[in-house]
């Protein structure tokens, strides 16, 4: 099931949200509009119990470019 990332085209709130299924109704948690932009995700790659985030990305907020300690 995967956590796509979101904009809230009527307030500007990004969010991550969980999908589990295409039928599934996805509004703001800051106004709940239903305007919204799915936007490209960093990706990380999983080798044993380290994570690598993709190259040219930090992986997420909490990582740095050589751990994903803080957050995986």
């Amino acid at each position: 099931m995967p956590i796509y990332e979101y904009k809230c085209l009527s307030c500007n709130e990004e969010f991550e949200t969980l999908v589990l299924g295409s039928g599934d109704v996805i509004t703001c948690p800051a106004c709940k509009g239903d305007k919204l932009e799915r936007l490209m995700s960093a990706c990380a790659f999983k080798s044993g119990d380290n994570f690598t985030p993709a190259k040219g990305s930090s992986g997420c907020s909490s990582c740095t470019a050589t751990s994903c300690a803080g957050c995986h």
